[in-house]
């Protein structure tokens, strides 16, 4: 389940995923239950719900968390786009993605000071093409990720060092 095994942080409860996927409850709870019995999925009680999130010490999370990212093309994102910005502090996708949820459009934030939006518009536009997906950038702060996106999901993929 991309769910939880793109970001580690994303936690679900079987109603809310019957909602999210449209569903059946019983083909969701089977799945849940099989993946919490394999130990990659951790449960957790609160109140009546039992919530749901990824063992990220399970011997198979970082290979199913690979093969995740190449097949939304994080790993050509970072390798053509990410790894080519001078001056880039962190790379964050947010939205549908920092969600757990597949989409064809990735939200990728870059952290950095006077990072050269134009060069970064030419070297979206090439990798959009490789991973046949629609990629809206968007250029901040470190400050300004931190307001505007504080409670909300973001998945850092790059950081400065690593």
């Amino acid at each position: 389940m991309l769910k939880f095994f793109l970001n580690s942080n994303t936690k679900g409860y079987l109603r809310g995923l019957e909602q999210e996927f449209g569903e059946s409850s019983n083909a969701i709870r089977i799945e849940l239950n099989r993946l919490e019995d394999a130990g990659l999925l951790f449960a957790t009680l609160s109140g009546n719900r039992k919530y749901f999130s990824a063992n990220t010490t399970h011997p198979l999370y970082h290979d199913i968390n690979n093969i995740l990212k190449k097949f939304v093309g994080i790993d050509k994102l970072i390798e053509r786009v990410i790894s080519q910005i001078g001056d880039l502090e962190a790379a964050y996708l947010t939205g549908d993605f920092a969600r757990g949820t597949d989409s064809q459009i990735i939200d990728l934030v870059l952290i950095g000071q006077e990072l050269d939006s134009q060069y970064i518009d030419q070297l979206i536009h090439k990798a959009e093409k490789l991973i046949e997906r629609k990629i809206r950038t968007l250029i901040l702060t470190e400050i300004q990720m931190t307001n505007y996106f504080n409670n909300k999901p973001a998945l850092l993929i790059w950081k400065e060092d690593e």
